[in-house]
């Protein structure tokens, strides 16, 4: 979920759409070659989706799954020993088990979206609050909502926190400073930066 951005998906939409998530995803939906995977299936609104992922962990944990009998990808054996599908109501139910907070599946990708956001604005080197910082923001936005499989208006509103697209043009977004310290939640130089950002917003 995390690495791959994928939405969680639910069984409604498979059967009604044909359409697949994280947990609909079909054994034929994933290739394991060594500490590759790779995704391919039908996403929200028919979209073809193709995802490759290098992580020899997760590759072999679904090399795991890959063996369950059955055609789901995703699933866990009961006490009886029987297959049984994880769905997005068990997923949410873990995040907030773990987290002790209403987080559900769909935070991942907000997260992913605007971390995305944030670091394809940094990229650009338009002045603050021209014509040319407003196209450039609508460039990476597209950029996003092509990551994320969205369209960029749905993208704007629903996956990219405003204090991001606010600072952009007020230039506000500062270079990422690396640090020596080590973060005890692991978060990453870039994700530090965006926490203080939104952070500072809230305040």
């Amino acid at each position: 979920l995390e690495e791959t951005r994928i939405r969680v998906g639910n069984d409604e939409y498979r059967k009604e759409n044909g359409s697949f998530g994280l947990t609909t995803l079909r054994n034929r939906h994933v290739e394991v070659i060594g500490s590759d995977v790779h995704f391919s299936f039908r996403g929200k609104s028919g979209k073809l989706h193709r995802v490759d992922l290098q992580d020899r962990r997760l590759a072999r944990i679904i090399k795991r799954f890959l063996e369950i009998p059955g055609q789901e990808l995703f699933q866990f054996l009961d006490e009886s020993g029987e297959a049984r599908p994880i769905d997005s109501a068990d997923v949410n139910a873990y995040l907030r088990d773990i987290s002790g907070e209403d987080f559900t599946a769909k935070d991942f990708r907000t997260w992913a979206g605007t971390i995305l956001a944030a670091r394809f604005l940094r990229e650009t080197i338009a002045r603050p609050n021209t014509r040319g910082a407003k196209k450039q923001l609508i460039h990476a936005i597209a950029r996003v909502a092509d990551e994320l499989g969205n369209t960029p208006a749905v993208c704007k509103t629903g996956y990219i926190h405003p204090a991001v697209i606010a600072a952009y043009l007020a230039g506000g977004l500062k270079p990422i400073k690396e640090r020596d310290d080590v973060d005890p939640y692991q978060l990453s130089a870039e994700e530090r930066s965006l926490l203080a950002l939104l952070s500072a917003e809230a305040r």
